[in-house]
């Protein structure tokens, strides 16, 4: 009786399994089972609520079948009904202690609510009833991939896909645990093998074209989702994403065709008006990126981000950009983004009283607005340093935010700076960073013992491009970084990021293991070129740039990377000491005191100057004690030292101007201790003692 439903259902035929059913119910009303195929059938066709009537009636005839509430539940999980069907699982596993499949559902389910607690005692009594059964893997590995342990969940998973290779819930946990590891390439094949299975998945198909994208292949990753371009997905979100993917492999005008459907559709979304200015920057449409934005903004006047695209295809500081402003201002007069636009083209044509007053306007509709605030600090620094302390001192009194305050101390001891009160400006910064010394990186370690080094060896036949870059606080190595990222030269900065690169050169661990030789040389330079591909480097040349340096690498570079250059950052050690004591450094160490610092920089210069003056290695010292505040002067010392054509980069980029070269002698009272420490390898590196 049942056998020609139960055929069609496995043939995916849902007419005929439907066919079948309704005649089974005809010809047993009371049978619960007929019901419960028809239900089945009902949904193969896509009709959930007449299943879940169907499933509702068997229920009906049989209350006590655990596997009817247990169909029931998956009906209303597909409908996003958790509550109810987590009802319907208690129902089952009630009637039925030993029903497996819903202890394995209500245990996903706890782990998707975050109760990770209960998921384990679910896994743990689902496990009781079947131990090798896939499923109970599939959940192992899923909650030791929520609780942070991808390794454990990986070797779970693993081994379960080895015993059931075809089981598709383990399948998607080991898709998960291999983007938890960051094995993209893997994780994309156990999608895919899911996606086989299902090819109508939109879910699917979007995680595996973000696994594509990661794997530096946006293009395939676009013509992954251009099945989803069609029908009821073809959204703007969606047309929006397969531009972007589009744009990022280059196919500039297909992208541009996408975006500007994504963007009629929605022109107030600020993802689509992003993608929509790299578009028409891309192709140099700026004609149309006006005339289109400015009929935009007739519908869409109070569009802020419409306004700030807008501002983006005027010459800045230009009469276009000051029409733009006008505009925006008389459309939203008293809207802050708007008064800082005309505060800052007030600032770019030197009308400094103009753009006060503006500065003055906006923290009266926004107290403690900081951009303003720092406006009229500036103005008062330039005519009144005494004022500009008051008012630094008044903001601070009145601060609650811990970050803001922290910038109106380095702000304050600028002013005290500039009024001419050293020993307070120093205090002031001094105390700033003994406050955070908990919230910064300890200093790293700095060997004192001078081993037997290893001989240099050969350049390889076709050297790589290597540079190894650095500086310690204080050199403004970052004015280096900033002018290199503008020649779009190959600079790694990931080790400042989020996820910083796995390798020895990151780990603090690595000197010491040189020095006493637990640490092999050639498997630290081994395992720095084995991470370079998750890094994002596709050949060989990079540029790398450290958080920290120590002769004892040399270890590992003379025999093992003779093709890298190594570039420093130096200026005056004193004047090192107070700009990282002002400013800060672009690593976050601590700094427990000026002396503690001055000791340990010391140290680490010592190393530097012992690096220069034996050449123990093919180096670079670039002096940016004159050159810290000139574009030009850099990129002519970089294209000096690495014989190559460097463009200049832009003024802005550079960053605030710091303290003009011996500035340190200011404060000749108020550091002068920490000052001694420094003065011997200041003048091994070529400074005056004073």
């Amino acid at each position: 009786m049942y056998e020609p439903i139960l055929d069609a259902l496995r043939r995916g035929a849902a007419p005929e399994a439907l066919s079948a059913a309704r005649e089974a119910v005809a010809a047993q009303p009371q049978d619960a089972t007929a019901h419960r195929l028809l239900a089945t059938a009902l949904r193969l066709g896509g009709d959930r609520e007449a299943a879940m009537a169907a499933i509702d009636h068997a229920i009906e005839l049989a209350p006590d079948d655990a596997n009817l509430h247990l169909d029931r539940a998956g009906l209303l999980l597909h409908e996003r009904q958790v509550d109810e069907a987590q009802a319907s699982l208690a129902r089952a596993t009630g009637l039925d202690p030993n029903q497996f499949p819903a202890y394995v559902i209500q245990g996903h389910l706890a782990v998707g609510r975050g109760d990770l607690d209960e998921a384990e005692r679910l896994t743990r009594t689902a496990a009781r009833i079947a131990p090798e059964h896939p499923h109970v893997a599939a959940l192992e590995g899923t909650l030791a991939l929520r609780r942070g342990d991808a390794d454990r969940a990986l070797a779970i998973l693993s081994r379960g896909s080895e015993r059931a290779p075809d089981d598709l819930q383990l399948r998607h946990a080991l898709g998960f645990a291999y983007m938890a590891k960051g094995h993209d390439a893997f994780a994309e094949q156990a999608f895919r093998a899911l996606l086989e299975k299902d090819p109508n998945s939109r879910p699917l198909r979007m995680v595996i074209a973000d696994l594509m994208r990661r794997q530096g292949r946006s293009g395939e990753a676009a013509d992954e989702l251009a099945p989803l371009l069609q029908g009821e997905h073809a959204t703007p979100s969606m047309q929006r994403l397969v531009g972007e993917l589009s744009l990022e492999a280059g196919r500039n005008e297909p992208a541009l065709a996408l975006l500007r459907q994504a963007f009629d559709a929605e022109p107030l979304n600020l993802r689509n008006v992003l993608a929509m200015v790299e578009g028409w920057r891309r192709l140099n449409l700026a004609e149309e990126a006006r005339a289109t934005l400015d009929a935009t903004l007739e519908k869409h006047v109070d569009g802020a981000d419409l306004w700030r695209a807008r501002l983006l295809f005027e010459e800045f500081g230009s009469d276009g950009a000051r029409a733009v402003v006008a505009r925006w201002r008389e459309a939203m007069p008293e809207y802050v983004p708007a008064m800082e636009a005309q505060a800052t083209l007030h600032d770019h044509a030197g009308e400094a009283e103009e753009a006060e007053a503006i500065a003055r306007r906006i923290v009266e509709l926004a107290p403690g607005h900081s951009q303003a605030e720092l406006r009229i600090v500036e103005a008062l620094i330039r005519r009144d340093p005494d004022a500009a302390v008051e008012r630094v001192e008044s903001l601070l009194v009145r601060a609650t935010d811990p970050n803001t305050k922290r910038m109106l101390r380095q702000m304050l001891g600028r002013c005290l700076d500039i009024a001419g009160q050293p020993e307070a400006a120093a205090a002031t910064w001094a105390e700033l960073h003994a406050d955070v010394v908990n919230l910064r990186l300890p200093l790293p370690p700095v060997s004192t013992t001078t081993p037997q080094w290893p001989d240099l060896a050969p350049l390889p036949e076709s050297p790589a491009s290597v540079l190894l870059l650095w500086g310690a606080p204080g050199s403004l190595v970052e004015r280096l970084a900033v002018t290199f990222d503008q020649a779009r030269a190959p600079l790694r900065v990931d080790r400042f990021g989020p996820q910083p690169p796995a390798d020895p050169l990151q780990r603090y661990t690595t000197v010491p293991g040189l020095i006493d030789g637990s640490l092999d040389p050639a498997y630290v330079v081994n395992l720095w070129r084995a991470v370079l591909p998750s890094r994002g480097v596709r050949d060989s040349h990079v540029f790398d740039w450290l958080l920290w340096w120590d002769n004892a690498l040399l270890l590992a570079l003379r025999p093992h990377l003779p093709e890298a250059v190594l570039m420093i950052a130096v200026r005056d050690p004193r004047d090192m000491l107070l700009d990282w004591l002002a400013f800060g450094s672009p690593v976050p160490f601590a700094l427990t005191s000026p002396e503690d610092g001055a000791r340990w920089l010391a140290q680490t210069l010592v190393q530097v100057a012992d690096l220069h003056e034996q050449n123990l290695f093919p180096h670079r010292l670039v002096r940016l004690d004159d050159i810290a505040q000139d574009p030009n002067g850099i990129a002519q010392h970089l294209a000096d030292d690495l014989n190559v054509q460097m463009p200049i980069p832009s003024q802005e980029s550079l960053g605030p101007a710091h303290f003009a070269p011996g500035h340190w002698r200011a404060y000749r009272d108020a550091l002068g201790d920490a000052f001694d420490l420094l003065t011997p390898v200041a003048q091994r590196l070529g400074y005056p003692a004073e």
